[in-house]
């Protein structure tokens, strides 16, 4: 049997395979049509099998970061036998007992045997969200046992950074040259927006904040360790800087920003500065390692991205869209109100997940028009349909990663590990404050980024330092 701190290069195809499956995601719309997020659940699937595989035949082993993180995997496997109870076939009268609005739409879906159904309104849209579940608790388990280097580490980091890097010049380029197509289609909708291959420009706004918080990790992962140089040495380095990877990376990340500016995205844009503070806030609290170096770089971000990259490629109008945001303007007022009404009715258990598309038109009143797959918030969502104790499952496994990441930040004096924590804290910062007024967790490709995100926090906490360089 292989110990637990040696990985054979068994798995190499099968980290590959991984590494292409996520810099796929985004592009087929963010994964966000039947087809596209079924090559995702496959491709999880497989990869899963693959490594089981060569489990049983001792040509892998689990890694130390697997098993540290066990209690948030237990409450990843906890939230996939809820869904699966949602499903569950049960007699009338307990359906009746437990969610009385739910024997309500029984009848409606006669898939069940005669006297029993199940509490989800909606088992066809449940299974499909059990089976999306499934896909990102695999993602997050296969980043912990595939990344068992710090080789891999930064492999997985950059896989996302010139994803992302894609998405900015691509959607920068469609906007400056007015072809406006997306995934080999025209745009239909945020015409002279970024919107990369996604449809909506919010979620590659989503998608764009993510991945800067990785690239800010990676940068700050690469700083010097401050100490003191003669005036000579200084000027050495910085002539170094301009031929070094670091120089690179940091064109990537203006490039990004530009892109993200260019998604007039207002939660987008407040989110991802709003994160670095919090992240940088935290970071340069806790951390007993902080450097000069990491102080210039957080407000060297601050300061070029906003006030010269912005300048030229639009900041303005972002701040012009926020100021003249009003309630009386926007319906997702409206629409929160009308899911917390949604939600007082299915308090406890939820009326299954996936079902919201179901549910909402009993609840949704004539000052709401159109229709709506998704509320335009997160938490709202998860709420109505996984109530109470769906959503305590998968809060309570954000919050405990949140805190994994900080005890990284504060513990660990490698560079690589307080880089990829900082990456941790400022994502899972973006993605949660942009959730509050949008749905980018019900996309695919950036509900798989979020769960890699998720997992760098628990590697940067528990990878030993100097295993596999």
């Amino acid at each position: 049997m292989l110990g637990e701190h040696s990985q054979p290069s068994h798995d190499c195809f099968i980290y590959i395979g991984f590494l292409i499956l996520i810099a796929w995601l985004p592009l087929p719309m963010g994964s966000n049509r039947p087809w596209a997020w079924s090559i995702m659940e496959i491709g999880a699937y497989l990869l899963a099998v693959f490594w089981l595989t060569a489990f049983v035949f001792n040509q892998v082993s689990i890694t130390p970061v697997f098993r540290k993180s066990a209690l948030v995997i237990a409450l990843f496997v906890l939230w996939l036998m809820f869904i699966l109870f949602q499903l569950a076939p049960m007699p009338d009268p307990i359906i009746a007992q437990i969610s009385p609005l739910s024997a309500n739409y029984a009848a409606s879906y006669p898939i069940f045997p005669p006297g029993a159904h199940s509490l989800s309104v909606d088992p066809y849209a449940t299974i499909a969200a059990f089976l999306k579940s499934l896909a990102y608790v695999l993602f997050f388990c296969l980043a912990l046992l595939l990344v068992h280097s710090r080789r891999r580490l930064r492999q997985l980091a950059y896989v996302l950074i010139l994803s992302a890097l894609f998405q900015a010049v691509y959607g920068s380029l469609m906007t400056l040259s007015g072809l406006e197509y997306g995934f080999f289609i025209e745009k239909y909708v945020s015409w002279g927006l970024a919107t990369g291959t996604y449809i909506n420009r919010n979620h590659l706004a989503g998608y764009l904040g993510m991945c800067l918080a990785v690239g800010i990790g990676m940068l700050i992962a690469s700083l010097d360790t401050g100490e003191s140089y003669t005036w000579k040495q200084r000027l050495r380095k910085l002539l170094q800087l301009f031929l070094s990877p670091k120089a690179r990376l940091r064109l990537y990340l203006v490039m990004m920003v530009i892109a993200l500016v260019m998604t007039h995205s207002r939660m987008g844009n407040t989110a991802f500065f709003a994160s670095i503070f919090i992240a940088g806030g935290l970071g340069l609290l806790l951390s007993r390692h902080a450097t000069r170096s990491t102080i210039l770089l957080l407000t060297s971000l601050i300061i070029i991205d906003i006030f010269i990259v912005g300048t030229w490629f639009g900041i303005e109008k972002v701040a012009e869209r926020i100021e003249q945001t009003s309630l009386a303007r926007e319906s997702r007022d409206e629409v929160d109100e009308y899911a917390i009404a949604q939600w007082k009715d299915y308090k406890i258990i939820g009326s299954g997940a996936g079902s919201f598309y179901a549910v909402f038109p009993k609840y949704r009143q004539q000052d709401v028009p159109g229709v709506y797959d998704h509320t335009h918030n997160d938490y709202l969502e998860l709420l109505t349909e996984g109530g109470v104790v769906g959503f305590t499952l998968l809060g309570l496994a954000v919050i405990l990663t949140s805190g994994a990441a900080i005890i990284a930040q504060y513990r660990r004096k490698d560079p690589l590990m307080r880089g990829a924590s900082f990456a941790a804290m400022m994502g899972i910062s973006s993605i949660l404050i942009h959730s509050t007024v949008d749905f980018n967790l019900q996309i695919p490709a950036n509900a798989a980024t979020f769960m890699l995100i998720l997992a760098m926090a628990w590697i940067s906490c528990h990878m030993k330092t100097g295993v596999h360089k």
